[in-house]
């Protein structure tokens, strides 16, 4: 059994059906979803605005296994890779894995855990926060709330992740 942050994001096309696919998508996994988040592109390409959410999943799934089930729900949605942190209708990450021993650490270049930008992403953080109030995330220099990660961040990227919408409420 594993438990698996998981965050989604689509800036392309009807945003929140392709977020309410990733819930439906992990459904029977589900312990927690956030509320949709609206948040500027991040990472220089000009683009409209993300909707994104956190989901929390739990099940007897590799992290591999996490990733290949997001990847197929992108594929659904006709997601394309023709520009780094360009536009997409569907972009799901696998942010944070909990295996038996504790958080899964893995440096593979197909799955990178946990996600090494996350500690940075008021987009990842904050609808995390939401769901899980005592989450941690292990970093280079070990567990950090996540609560003191978002405290780390920018005033003003903080203030840009705004809620605007619900999918499927569980917490």
């Amino acid at each position: 059994m594993t438990r698996a942050v998981l965050s989604a994001g689509s800036n392309i096309g009807d945003r929140n059906a392709h977020l309410a696919s990733v819930v439906s998508g992990f459904a029977d996994e589900l312990i927690a979803v956030s509320h949709v988040y609206a948040t500027p592109p991040w990472g220089g390409v000009e683009q409209d605005d993300f909707h994104n959410i956190t989901l929390i999943v739990d099940g007897p799934l590799t992290p591999a296994q996490w990733l290949a089930r997001g990847l197929r729900l992108e594929r659904a949605a006709d997601r394309v890779r023709e520009v780094r942190w360009g536009p997409r209708t569907l972009d799901v990450d696998v942010i944070s894995v909990i295996g038996p021993d504790g958080p899964v650490i893995s440096d593979d270049p197909d799955l990178t855990l946990p996600h090494p930008r996350a500690a940075e992403r008021a987009f990842v953080l904050i609808p995390w926060l939401e769901i899980d109030p005592d989450a941690t995330l292990w970093t280079p220099a070990g567990e950090i709330p996540v609560a003191e990660l978002v405290e780390r961040l920018d005033d003003a990227e903080r203030r840009d992740v705004r809620a605007v919408d619900t999918i499927g409420q569980r917490s």
